[in-house]
């Protein structure tokens, strides 16, 4: 049984939808045993796939291939993490914790609206202009 990455990236829940899963392999934030990939490539058990979700990026051992997508706890069995994909995301989290919440200190300006809302449509792919 083979599996594309798409599909399986989002039956292992890493992404809401496969479309979401294609945007970010063709956007270079998903690796396969250290290379860029298509979203048509096929993953094999005991493959390392390494993904950027956000700001957080992850290292996962492909355990089990599915392509349909089913509850957290099945999705869970499915891959594993490394220990160091651990440890990075757990220092991470440490950090943004010592930061503290970020507020802003008044509202946006119209300046800031506008720069907002340029810098939403240029990243967002599916918004539409108005």
């Amino acid at each position: 049984m083979s599996t594309r990455i798409d599909k399986w990236l989002w039956a292992a829940r890493f992404y809401k939808t496969r479309a979401q899963a294609k945007t970010a392999i063709d956007g270079g934030k998903v690796k396969v045993n250290g290379q860029r990939t298509k979203p048509a490539k096929e993953v094999a058990v005991g493959d390392q796939i390494e993904l950027r979700i956000g700001f957080i990026d992850r290292c996962v051992i492909v355990l089990a291939l599915s392509d349909v997508r089913r509850g957290a706890v099945d999705a869970a069995r499915l891959f594993e993490e490394t220990r160091e994909s651990i440890a990075n995301r757990e220092t991470l989290r440490l950090q943004r914790l010592a930061l503290g919440p970020t507020r802003p200190t008044a509202r946006p300006t119209k300046r800031d609206r506008r720069q907002i809302h340029r810098l939403v449509s240029k990243s967002d792919p599916f918004q539409s202009d108005p």
